[in-house]
């Protein structure tokens, strides 16, 4: 008996129909290389993409949030205190790791299409992206984190454009990502992430190699590699435009 249900079992979840496999992620970039050069003003990045699906779309809205990111580095955030009528600095916080770029592009408000456990689980929003290291002699260390978004983002490497990507009948996707002049250079990361109800649906990411070339990358590499040739060549630089202004001026007030 037991054996003939579990073959009637079998037979019955055999006959029921097959589910839907999972939504992926099909995305391409306008380019996947920036190059720093002494006239560098900024870029552009265009990221499209499709939904792939092999039936009919699951019943919700779609949301699509597009990340580019900048390498990561510890930095040190002091506060200034009035003191006797100075400004000096008093607390200091170590931030473990910071983006040194962060940009959101989202085809709804953020809250709508992500939710709070897949913020921290993927570290999307930017304040998620910053890691501080907790200190004991400083109390409010997120004040520290919310300094250093306010200062980036007033520099124009941090920025969230909610509803800046554009969707097509719940299958195409594109937007398009700022780069400013002063980027630092490093490999940059582009992540996106398909979501249905807030939930996590499917991921992609591809890699952005930003490179100082030319002219910016030679003094780049001579500064870090030889900075006594780098200083002693400043010097000259700096002597001969002052010997040269200098002389200007004393023909032209001569004449």
């Amino acid at each position: 008996m037991k054996r003939f249900l579990s073959v009637a079992a079998a037979l019955v979840a055999f006959a029921l129909p097959v589910q839907a496999q999972e939504e992926k992620i099909v995305a391409g970039l306008s380019q996947n290389a920036v190059q720093i050069t002494a006239t560098f003003v900024g870029s552009e990045i265009l990221i499209f993409g499709a939904v792939k699906r092999d039936a009919p779309a699951p019943v919700g809205d779609l949301g699509v949030a597009v990340v580019v990111e900048g390498p990561s580095s510890p930095i040190t955030v002091r506060r200034k205190s009035k003191v006797m009528g100075i400004w000096v600095n008093s607390d200091a916080v170590e931030v473990e790791a910071a983006p040194s770029f962060y940009a959101i592009a989202t085809s709804a408000p953020f809250d709508e299409i992500i939710s709070p456990d897949l913020n921290r689980a993927r570290d999307i929003s930017i304040p998620e992206s910053i890691r501080i290291l907790e200190s004991d002699a400083v109390a409010d260390t997120e004040s520290f984190a919310e300094a250093v978004i306010r200062i980036r983002s007033n520099a124009g490497l941090y920025m969230i454009n909610e509803g800046a990507v554009d969707m097509s009948e719940e299958t195409l996707f594109n937007t398009r990502i700022e780069l400013p002049s002063n980027l630092t250079e490093g490999d940059y990361r582009a992540r996106i992430y398909l979501t249905r109800g807030g939930e996590l649906v499917a991921e992609h990411s591809a890699n952005i190699d930003v490179r100082k070339v030319g002219l910016e990358r030679w003094l780049y590499n001579l500064a870090h590699e030889q900075s006594l040739l780098y200083g002693l060549m400043s010097l000259a630089i700096a002597i001969a435009a002052g010997w040269g202004a200098s002389a200007f001026f004393r023909v032209f007030f001569r004449s």
